[in-house]
């Protein structure tokens, strides 16, 4: 199984990243990055571009499953404008480029509260992208919509106090829908997902 990534240097495309060079039955990761990776592999071939440049990387996009986990937040973007260009142009960008290159199975990570029509950015945001992704018409469309994520070591106080927060009402039954999900089990479904899809397209 051939593979390509974006968003592998965030705390869930990491974690993905890590399972598919250890997973036996891929063959190749492809991940597009905009500076360095730490890892080195020899299932990974590493590109370092410019997504505002969709032209120069775009035909890099081949493989049989394309996973986008690229995110950022609004602290760190620092206007809605960068955070809308990082968490919707450039996945569009990347699910456009897997479409025209026949790569027929998407994985996206999108948000537990996306609705395209709901009143707050974010949210708006992200379901926008989940129907233009859904626009393309992909053979197979996988979606996930997590929650509060829980990542190792995260240095975001926000999460930090929501996290420590869900956690009590979930020791009372509380809220379980919205317990915190840790990113390595969102990257384990991801992959298992992508075999499963895998090996029904071959039965």
């Amino acid at each position: 199984m051939k593979t390509v990534l974006i968003g592998a240097t965030g705390a869930t495309g990491n974690e993905l990243l890590q399972l598919l060079l250890q997973d036996e039955i891929v063959t190749e990761v492809v991940a597009l990055v905009r500076k360095n990776l730490p890892v080195r592999h020899k299932k990974l071939i590493a590109h370092i571009v410019d997504f505002d440049r969709t032209e120069t990387w775009q035909h890099l996009v081949m493989g049989d499953v394309a996973f986008s986990c690229l995110g950022t937040t609004l602290k760190a973007a620092g206007s809605k404008e960068a955070q809308y260009k990082v968490d919707y142009e450039y996945q569009y960008a990347f699910a456009k480029a897997a479409k025209e290159n026949n790569i027929a199975k998407f994985i996206l990570i999108s948000a537990g509260m996306a609705n395209e029509k709901s009143l707050v950015f974010y949210s708006r945001m992200k379901g926008a992208l989940e129907h233009a992704i859904q626009q393309l018409k992909f053979h197979s469309l996988i979606i996930f919509r997590p929650g509060l994520l829980s990542r190792p070591a995260t240095d975001r106080m926000g999460e930090k106090i929501s996290e420590s927060v869900l956690k009590v009402f979930n020791r009372f039954g509380l809220f379980n829908k919205m317990a915190p999900l840790p990113v390595k089990k969102l990257a384990m479904l991801m992959l298992e997902y992508a075999k499963k899809i895998m090996q029904q397209q071959r039965s």
